[in-house]
């Protein structure tokens, strides 16, 4: 059994992932967010805890590790937070985080798509603080799980996800929050050290398109 703090507790796929933890798992979950007690609710008191905090709050981000076996981090759109979280892991003595980024970060998306992908987010501040704060979490000694997702929608039971490893062409245009709150499950439940220090590309299969279908 794991204690599993989620970092960003009210976003979409850490609500999914939240929900898969409690109903798949024995594990306990730390759920921090900005205002957390007024956007999240407690399904079962004895494995889910609130903390209210902020990204850039080192001493409350330590607080809420104490004891914690894994860090989910569901957005790494600001450097600075990036920074303070993983100060705040090392502090803590947390070795272990899987972190959602963006597609496109050491641009590796081929293709027509990868052009769109470009124009749609390439030059943007925030793709910026996510190549920077992707280079902190790799230079940083912690044991980490990269996630580099390509375009979310959301379709019920649709969890099928294709994964490629950092310096391989990224494959898929779109893919389910759902698929990505699977993977997340998965990478946490598995015992050998396969994820470790990985980068993964995450995409659909069969979704090698110019640009995403709702788009």
């Amino acid at each position: 059994m794991m204690k599993i703090l989620i970092l960003g507790a009210a976003g979409q796929i850490a609500r999914m992932l939240t929900n898969e933890l409690l109903n798949k798992t024995d594990h306990s979950i730390v759920l921090y967010a900005r205002n957390g007690h007024k956007r999240l609710t407690i399904s079962d008191d004895s494995r889910e805890f609130i903390v209210d905090g902020d990204f850039k709050d080192r001493d409350e981000l330590i607080d809420a590790m104490k004891d914690v076996d894994l860090v989910y981090i569901n957005d790494m759109g600001d450097e600075e937070s990036t920074k303070t979280i993983i100060d705040a892991m090392h502090d803590a003595g947390v070795r272990r985080v899987i972190a959602a980024s963006v597609l496109g970060i050491y641009d590796e998306v081929p293709g027509a798509f990868g052009e769109w992908n470009k124009r749609m987010i390439g030059g943007s501040p925030r793709m910026h603080s996510q190549i920077e704060s992707a280079r902190m979490l790799e230079n940083s000694s912690l044991n980490y799980t990269l996630l580099r997702l390509t375009w979310l929608y959301n379709q019920a039971d649709n969890t099928k996800y294709l994964i490629t490893q950092k310096g391989e062409p990224f494959k898929g245009a779109q893919v389910t929050r759902q698929a990505v709150t699977q993977l997340i499950i998965d990478i946490i439940q598995e015992k050998s050290d396969k994820y470790l220090q990985a980068s993964l590309g995450v995409g659909e299969p069969d979704t090698d398109w110019a640009k995403p279908s709702f788009y």
